[in-house]
């Protein structure tokens, strides 16, 4: 699934899951959920609110990381990223990677 960081002010950062997300990834009434962050292991808490329109997940370890790979967003600007089931409630954070666009160039139909 792809989550967006989310921006509370300085030195608040986040993850912004999304209410389709979270309808499909986390079975209602989860307190927890752990997230690999490379070789980094936290377990973030969810808010009852998280299924109530307001999907984001705060964590000061989680700000801590978004911020040191330069991940975090501002007011202006998401940064999207990867959020990978690994088990039950265990997902793999990671940068949305970018595949290279290719074009394939149309060759003029030849007359004949």
């Amino acid at each position: 699934m792809v989550v967006k960081t989310q921006s509370k002010g300085h030195g608040v950062t986040g993850l912004h899951v999304g209410s389709n997300n979270v309808r499909r990834y986390f079975p209602k009434g989860t307190k927890n959920i752990e997230l690999q962050l490379g070789h980094l292991r936290i377990q973030c808490g969810l808010r009852p609110d998280f299924w109530q329109g307001k999907p984001d997940i705060y964590d000061p370890r989680l700000c801590a990381w978004l911020e040191s790979k330069n991940l975090h967003g501002t007011a202006n600007r998401t940064v999207p990223l990867s959020m990978i089931p690994a088990a039950d409630n265990s997902f793999q954070l990671q940068p949305v990677s970018v595949a290279p666009r290719t074009r394939t160039k149309v060759s003029p139909v030849s007359a004949a």
